[in-house]
């Protein structure tokens, strides 16, 4: 039998009902509790219309009522899309009208945009507010009914025939388009699957494993955190949004809740390593920490290793629409100076290669764009086949039928090792006085200086030599342009070096914690304009 993402958590109820399934602040539900729940909702979910290959919006904070929500919807054979509880309406209403959600699990806290999202075009149909009391009113999108918490209670807990395979969608993930537009990633239950049984295995999350969850549920570093603990049959400890904000709370969250796993994006390590008042051997319930999302700056990394000098490192690699590709145990704490680390080889049940710009395989050393084929792999973007077609080719490396690969736009070369460095996006890739630029090296050099925290460089077109480099950089008050020009040059050709430098005190960042390239390229381009 080819287990589906919501049976994990039957699978669990059945080894054991009252074992602690998500904490969530004060409040916590043992998997039995989450299995009657997510059937509940699954039952009414049909008897409102949700049939398999629909999609509900999931419109909550991190909660219970968000992890019974998501199953709930699994169940039905649907395919969950959360929405981002802290994004504008317009982009709701885009994703909701692109995505024909018209169903949406929710909460009261959310009521005030309900109306907003269906002014801004979404066609929401029927509002599920699974903490709203019986007699609970609120002002509703026209021709939209609410169902409310109470009547979830009357529906049959018992485990709802759903009739989907492991190839149905299991949720649509939407991220930042270049257009401008976001897009939605089709993953399903197979894609979400293999990712989650290698993770496990390869980890080995067990039981008494406490993981923690710092991503938000629109991200895809939220599948492990979730999809991981229920089928180890550990617990998910939710961190809230303004917990992740505070690195001394993210220590004290931590050792409150004993975190065994933790995975999360750098920026909140490199926080955490600076500004979390840790000491060597602090945090000692702490034994895996997995990374992913972005490169994760050298010395940061080498310092957090040499705090917790007991935990094992990983740096987890791949776009949503992989999930995880490539992994790499980072052996030891690598040198303050040195290049990051490598994003390795390719997880099981995954192949990966390396794509000259001819189209030929790279031999080692050389570079290339990365190729993905595999279990984890996207169906393609939903209601795009454009997109999907120029991304999602037939394999030019063999003749197999319907075996294709994804072009991840990621540059990369094959150590002698056989593990992979990054180098960066393709897309990132710019040409200045000639000259092929990678921006990734230029924020590499900026990086290895002791006193930045962050930087980020934008390429703001020129006439004369088609792109000028502006360095956005986080740091210590004193550091000048000066300074990091003259660092930068026993570390890159000059030709590499910005020319101008911004010193602010944060760069943006965008829902999942990465920073927002886009937003610092646009706020540059109007100052210029």
């Amino acid at each position: 039998m080819k287990y589906l993402l919501h049976h994990l958590v039957a699978q669990s109820a059945m080894r054991d009902a009252d074992r602690v399934a998500v904490v969530d602040g004060e409040r916590s539900i043992s998997y039995g509790d989450l299995e009657l729940g997510a059937n509940r909702l699954a039952h009414l979910l049909h008897d409102l219309g949700v049939r398999s290959g629909d999609r509900v919006g999931i419109y909550l904070e991190k909660s219970v009522e968000a992890i019974v929500g998501i199953y709930g919807v699994m169940k039905t054979g649907a395919a969950y899309v959360p929405l981002d509880p802290n994004a504008p309406a317009a982009r709701l209403s885009y994703i909701a009208a692109d995505c024909g959600i018209t169903t949406l699990v929710t909460a009261v806290d959310k009521a005030t945009a309900w109306p907003a999202l269906a002014a801004a075009g979404a066609q929401i149909r029927h509002i599920v507010a699974l903490d709203a009391p019986e007699d609970w009113t609120t002002e509703l999108p026209r021709g939209a009914v609410m169902t409310t918490a109470a009547a979830l209670e009357t529906f049959s807990d018992a485990t709802f025939p759903s009739g989907a395979t492991d190839r149905d969608l299991a949720y649509v993930l939407y991220t930042s388009g270049s257009t401008g537009s976001p897009k939605g990633v089709m993953l399903s239950h197979q894609n979400g699957m293999a990712f989650v049984d290698w993770a496990v295995a390869e980890f080995a999350v067990g039981p008494g494993d406490r993981l923690s969850q710092f991503a938000p549920l629109v991200f895809d570093l939220s599948t492990f955190d979730l999809f991981g603990a229920a089928l180890a049959g550990a617990s998910v400890h939710l961190v809230s949004r303004a917990t992740t904000m505070f690195p001394k709370e993210v220590k004290r969250f931590i050792d409150d809740h004993q975190i065994s796993v933790m995975y999360a994006v750098p920026s909140t390590l490199t926080l955490l390593t600076l500004r979390g008042g840790l000491q060597v051997g602090d945090l000692g319930s702490l034994r895996t920490v997995l990374f992913a999302g972005e490169v994760f700056p050298t010395k940061h990394l080498s310092a957090l290793m040499r705090l917790l000098p007991e935990v094992e490192f990983a740096n987890l690699y791949g776009p949503t629409e992989t999930n995880v590709c490539t992994f790499y145990r980072v052996p030891e704490a690598p040198q303050p100076d040195g290049p990051p680390v490598s994003i390795g080889r390719a997880i099981a049940n995954d192949e990966t290669i390396v794509v000259r710009e001819d189209g030929s395989i790279a031999t080692p050393g050389e570079v290339g764009e990365l190729y993905v084929r595999g279990a984890t792999v996207m169906q393609g973007y939903w209601g795009d086949s454009e997109r999907t077609a120029r991304t999602l080719v037939a394999n030019p490396f063999t003749s197999e039928l319907n075996d294709v690969v994804y072009k991840t736009g990621d540059l990369v070369t094959e150590r002698p090792d056989g593990n992979y460095t990054f180098l960066g996006r393709r897309d990132n890739q710019i040409k200045s006085r000639g000259y092929r630029i990678e921006l990734g090296e230029i924020e590499a050099a900026l990086l290895a200086h002791p006193q930045v925290l962050e930087a980020a460089v934008s390429a703001i077109p020129d006439e004369v030599i088609t792109n000028r480099l502006l360095a956005h950089v986080v740091g210590d008050s004193k550091l000048t342009a000066q300074e990091l020009t003259r660092f930068c040059a026993d570390r890159i050709p000059k030709y590499m070096i910005p020319g101008e430098f911004e010193f602010v005190r944060q760069l943006p960042k965008t829902a999942t914690g990465k920073i927002d390239r886009h937003l610092l390229t646009q706020t540059a381009l109007e100052r210029v304009i």
